[in-house]
């Protein structure tokens, strides 16, 4: 029989309404029992899942781990355990503003200056701020729920769903609340006297006292939560700066890059340098390069070996002015002289490594 292109087929993996009649038409006479079953290759393809909803449910089972793996804490209110209560914190509660982050980043790097910026976020009410922290804790209450139903039980699939839709709604919360306090962390931050490039430090731990004064907060006793998070921010600086100071009595030396290359190549160099130069001196005071009278004079001058400055070299300029010669002419003299020291120099070395070689059957023999 032959293949049908997959082209051909519709959107739900069957023939068209002419050719289906065409195939009936085909078929022996007798009923239904005579007719040739489809073959593998005319039965629909199988729809793959989409990659994006995959990656989504892997991300949901890594967060349920999470959840479980922990006890949900929360903190618990009356209200909560009454009849109506989603409706009456989520439904007819008054809306609470959400903040608007684009300050923080200005502010923050205007700390330690004379003239920050002002804080142009949002300023909530205790009223507001009650609300926002019921609709927080009432979620995680009902994850906790959730939670103990489950008994260390995997969860259904209903049961999922509620972890974590209730999830979502405590996270949206938690993040109003932090982005809404964020300029008490900057607020403090001021108050503390730390050098430039360890602000970044002092607001990391700021802001990570701020998060854990979140999920401690207990709107019921009727205070605002700027009294609880400023006392937990900076109780979270003290212990910064003793264990700031800590490490600074370890190590009292702050750290500096261009002392980590070490001086070992430096040292080496310098060395060598000093070794070169003490040669050429000799060569030069002992004649070995042959240097007439001029040239001698010249180089003498030029590296310092005599003169008005001793270890401070002349100028070309200077040293015609002093053997009455024009500049040029002594740069001249100058590469003359050199060229000799240099051909002494090379070969010096060559001599000392012919006499090495001479000398190394010897020692081997030894």
């Amino acid at each position: 029989m032959t293949t049908l292109p997959h082209s051909i087929l519709d959107g739900e993996g069957r023939l068209p309404r002419a050719r289906a009649r065409h195939r009936r038409e085909r078929t022996p006479a007798g009923g239904g029992s005579g007719a040739t079953p489809p073959t593998p290759t005319e039965r629909p393809a199988r729809v793959e899942p989409k990659p994006k909803r995959a990656r989504r449910s892997r991300a949901d089972a890594a967060t349920l781990s999470e959840l479980l793996a922990e006890e949900i804490d929360f903190m618990d209110h009356p209200d909560f355990h009454k009849s109506g209560a989603e409706r009456r914190i989520y439904t007819d509660a008054a809306d609470v503003p959400r903040p608007t982050v684009t300050w923080y980043r200005p502010m923050m790097d205007d700390i330690g200056t004379t003239s920050p910026r002002r804080h142009e976020g949002v300023v909530l009410t205790g009223a507001q701020e009650r609300v926002i922290f019921m609709q927080f804790n009432y979620a995680r209450y009902r994850m906790n729920r959730i939670q103990k139903g489950l008994r260390g039980r995997a969860p259904s699939p209903e049961d999922a769903r509620e972890l974590l839709r209730w999830n979502r709604i405590a996270t949206g919360y938690r993040e109003q609340i932090a982005e809404t306090n964020l300029a008490l962390v900057l607020a403090m931050a001021k108050r503390v006297r730390l050098g430039e490039g360890e602000y970044a430090d002092l607001i990391g731990e700021g802001n990570m006292a701020l998060m854990r004064s979140v999920d401690k907060f207990d709107c019921g006793r009727g205070f605002k939560f700027s009294t609880y998070a400023c006392r937990s921010i900076l109780k979270a600086f003290s212990r910064h700066g003793i264990k700031l100071a800590k490490y600074k009595q370890r190590f009292p030396v702050e750290f500096d890059p261009a002392l980590e290359q070490g001086d070992g190549v430096a040292s080496i160099r310098a060395a060598s340098e000093r070794q070169d130069a003490a040669e050429v001196r000799e060569i030069v005071e002992s004649n070995r390069a042959a240097l007439s009278d001029i040239e001698r004079e010249v180089v003498m001058h030029r590296f310092a070996f005599q003169g008005l400055d001793q270890g401070r070299a002349p100028t070309l300029a200077q040293i015609g002015l002093l053997i009455g010669l024009t500049k040029e002419r002594v740069r001249q003299i100058q590469n003359q002289a050199l060229a000799k020291i240099r051909m002494t120099l090379e070969g010096s070395s060559s001599g000392k490594e012919s006499r090495g070689d001479r000398h190394s059957p010897s020692v081997a023999m030894n």
